[in-house]
């Protein structure tokens, strides 16, 4: 054989290195994304659906409503609650009213009198007792009646001094407990009532419709799925001999059936427990079968590419000046 056959049979035997290397440093997957299933907190009718499967939703978009005529009411019901608290709070704070405490000064006054009736009257039958001309029976009544117009004087006297006085700190500090308790109810209330309608929590994709309108879900069932964020990111999976060289941040081409040009990513997450592992036996020979799975964002604003559509990625080191 001769140098010109020697140096070409050493160039083809290079470029096909070159092409098996190039080739190996992609790995393959599919676009994807994070389903995210909106679940019923009650079991009440479905009364609206305001999006349709397909439809690109946005964080916070309503998308099903359910009958809140049930929750509506326990929320009336709370708020009359607190404000009859809060009513019998403000009630306590302002005191006694004037009318009551002349009503009081009124009853300490006709106690006295009465009081003062009963010891003149003890007094007569005494001095008709001591002439014989009064039985002892009588005075033991005058005694009584005396006795009964002390006790009735002292309480008029007691419950005046309760007017004057006013709401005691242990009274307003009950009253005010019991305003934050049926605050408390209230709140809960309208929580309860606010999950009856279901928005996304993300801006996505609505992915499909579980329930239709009518239908009553069971508490906690999915009733709609969401495609999380504004593109997929492709899921592929890492060869054991490429992982010690692929983590987060890392740059990557995006390579997607039916487009031309790649679309540039970054990783995002790379998982720490292999796939598809051969836990039996991990030789030499079979560390080669072990991949990890990860995540690559796509970089790169366009419209958004469908879910499920092969991919392959081939991830770059050193800002992309490199590939292996």
């Amino acid at each position: 054989m001769n140098k010109r056959s020697l140096i070409a049979l050493s160039a083809c035997a290079l470029l096909s290195a070159c092409s098996t290397s190039e080739e190996s440093a992609r790995v393959v997957g599919e676009l994807a994304s994070d389903r995210i299933e909106i679940s019923a907190d009650t079991n009440e009718p479905i009364v609206e659906i305001l999006v349709s499967e397909g439809q690109s939703v946005t964080a916070g978009r309503v998308l099903v409503r359910q009958d809140t005529a049930r929750a509506a009411s326990r929320l009336a019901e709370a708020e009359a609650a607190l404000a009859q608290q809060q009513a019998r709070l403000d009630e306590l704070v302002r005191g006694p009213r004037r009318e009551q405490i002349a009503a009081a000064r009124a009853s300490v006054e006709g106690a006295t009198q009465e009081r003062a009736y009963r010891e003149s009257e003890l007094a007569r039958i005494r001095e008709v007792h001591t002439k014989g001309l009064a039985s002892a029976e009588a005075l033991d009544a005058a005694k009584a009646a005396l006795d009964a117009a002390t006790a009735n004087h002292k309480l008029a006297l007691a419950q005046l001094e309760e007017r004057l006085t006013g709401t005691t700190i242990e009274e307003l500090q009950q009253a005010e407990q019991a305003v934050n308790q049926a605050a408390a109810r209230r709140d809960s209330a309208t929580v309860d009532l606010e999950r009856h309608t279901l928005t996304s929590p993300v801006d996505g994709i609505v992915d499909s419709r579980l329930l239709e309108l009518g239908e009553r879900p069971i508490q906690g069932q999915p009733v709609m799925v969401v495609l999380g964020g504004k593109q997929p990111y492709a899921r592929v999976f890492v060869p054991e001999d490429f992982r010690v060289r692929v983590s987060a941040g890392v740059d990557a081409l995006i390579h997607v059936d039916g487009l031309t040009a790649p679309i540039p990513g970054r990783v995002r997450w790379v998982s720490s427990e292999a796939a598809f592992t051969p836990y039996f036996a991990l030789t030499e020979r079979d560390r080669g079968r072990l991949s990890y799975v990860a995540k690559v964002d796509i970089n790169e604003e366009r419209d958004r590419l469908p879910d499920g559509i092969p991919v392959e990625v081939e991830f770059l080191v050193d800002s992309g000046k490199d590939a292996f």
